[in-house]
């Protein structure tokens, strides 16, 4: 189930600065930037090759991630692993010795779902799943 990574992501306070260094210094093509209002972000994906960036920039100073950035700085937050429906992988979690940090999927850049893992069951990792 685990055998395709879909982005690496690293939560930014500034998406446009942040471009300035991934898009513009390290000339990684921009795919696509967009703001997710019922999740609170703005998602901006860049092509590494075979895998996305993902810059996460929280909406709001109230949002979770403002708090996890005033905590940790900028950085790697999570892996998303690219599975063939996500809803699907959800359930089959337990079968890995996993469990869903939601049983609610949230929304991901370009309308596709995802749900995070609890990271006690990845050795503190975050790990996201996706699907389009």
């Amino acid at each position: 189930m685990f055998n395709k990574v879909d982005h690496i992501a690293i939560v930014v306070r500034d998406t446009e600065e942040a471009l300035s260094f991934y898009r513009d210094t390290m000339k990684l093509p921009l795919k696509v930037s967009e703001e997710v209002p019922d999740v609170g972000v703005r998602l901006t994906h860049l092509d590494m090759g075979n895998v996305d960036l993902q810059l996460v920039e929280p909406l709001s100073p109230e949002h979770p991630l403002s708090k996890y950035l005033d905590e940790h700085g900028e950085g790697l937050h999570h892996i998303c692993w690219k599975m063939p429906d996500v809803g699907e992988a959800v359930d089959k979690l337990e079968s890995y010795g996993l469990k869903p940090r939601s049983t609610q999927l949230h929304s991901g850049v370009c309308g596709k779902k995802a749900a995070f893992v609890d990271p006690s069951c990845t050795r503190n990792v975050l790990w996201e799943m996706t699907s389009d």
